[in-house]
């Protein structure tokens, strides 16, 4: 997940004063009996890297297809910096998009390829060439700009892409899975490339992706959405530390999730803390939630497995379940180990593999001790 650097607080949800540069507002889209968009309200400011996460199906692309101009609302509006753009068509909205398949012209070289969209425009003709050299530099393709996009790799062509919908300097750069065809690794620094460029343009992105690896790396905030609604919107770090639901838990990154019912707490215990009895014959799990849900209800107490520590000897902890190693996924930096602590329950476990593979101690089939804190894991009650 990528920080925000030290010296820079960017974070204009935050700030009652700061207009959104776009506005869902009420949006509902329908295709004949199946709606695809439901009720949906959302706000995205300037210079937002924002991220339109979730399974195929979800809305997600819909979304982004409605912002272009390719659809339009079925019921609400959308505003785009004051203006309502429901009339107003693809070829006349501060809009670009750039496409996974990049769409470039094979038989234009690279400069030719950016420099296409703004022959096209009323930019006079003496200013092109100097916007599609600073686009070269932007995206460091100077030594490319004569070679056909046959002539250079995946990730060059994709940063041709960026440069050609970034030239006519666009209010809003849309992006459909960007980075898809690309390779794990240059996918990666392909992220980081395009993070840098959205920052030192402060062109505002909307990326659409189900790579929820890739949305926390390069968003300022994601939404998360499931059946044409949003589950959350927030920023990377609230979506993964504290969701709002088992489906967003569950659907960024790895999660345990154990269901429980909630207990009565004694008269003049600390008000944030929960009691989750998971198991007839087992310690209720020992949580806090700011706003405790009432006694006898049903909730999903959810805790990453790198928050689990895992030890051949008993500890002293809050939490403390034993159960057995049925199985380890080594992954190099982490192991990540799958203990049954309850009949059919599995809890997962991580390590950090400080050591050498000899000399770990825990393997297939040990008894073995899983701990943490009361206020490593969310209590949840959707």
């Amino acid at each position: 997940m990528a920080q925000p650097r030290p010296d820079a607080v960017f974070a204009p949800w935050d700030d009652p004063a700061e207009v959104p540069l776009i506005q869902f507002k009420n949006v509902t889209k329908r295709f004949g009996d199946f709606t695809a968009i439901e009720d949906l309200t959302l706000d995205i400011y300037a210079k937002e890297f924002f991220a339109l996460l979730g399974p195929s199906g979800c809305g997600k692309t819909t979304l982004m297809r409605m912002l272009a101009g390719f659809e339009k609302p079925t019921e609400g509006s959308i505003i785009l910096d004051g203006v309502d753009i429901g009339p107003v068509p693809p070829n006349e909205r501060p809009v670009n998009m750039m496409f996974q398949s990049y769409a470039l012209f094979p038989h234009l070289t690279v400069w030719e390829n950016i420099a296409f969209g703004l022959k096209r425009s009323d930019m006079p003709k003496d200013q092109i060439g100097d916007r599609v050299e600073r686009m070269l530099k932007l995206t460091q393709l100077g030594k490319f700009a004569k070679r056909k996009p046959h002539q250079i790799s995946g990730g060059q062509r994709q940063r041709v892409a960026l440069a050609r919908s970034l030239a006519k300097a666009p209010k809003l750069l849309l992006l459909d899975e960007p980075l898809g065809a690309l390779d794990k690794k240059l996918r990666h620094e392909t992220q980081f490339e395009l993070m840098d460029i959205q920052e030192s343009t402060g062109t505002t992105f909307v990326i659409v992706t189900h790579d929820q690896e890739e949305a926390m790396t390069v968003a300022s905030r994601v939404a998360v959405m499931v059946d044409g609604n949003l589950a959350q919107v927030a920023t990377p770090d609230q979506i993964y530390e504290a969701p709002t639901s088992a489906y967003v838990a569950d659907f960024i990154g790895d999660v345990n999730l154990i269901e429980g019912t909630v207990e009565v707490q004694p008269k003049g215990a600390d008000p944030t803390s929960v009691a989750i009895k998971w198991s007839p014959t087992e310690d209720p799990i020992k949580a806090t939630a700011d706003t405790p849900p009432p006694a006898a209800s049903t909730v999903q107490f959810a805790i990453r497995p790198e928050k689990v520590a895992i030890s051949a000897e008993k500890p002293e902890a809050a939490n403390v379940m034993e159960g057995k190693i049925l199985d380890i996924a080594y992954l190099g930096n982490i192991s990540t180990y799958h203990v049954e602590v309850a009949p059919g329950l599995i809890v997962k476990a991580q390590a950090t593999n400080t050591r050498r593979i000899s000399r770990r101690n825990l393997t297939w089939e040990d008894h073995v001790y899983l701990s943490w804190t009361d206020t490593a894991g969310v209590v949840l009650s959707e």
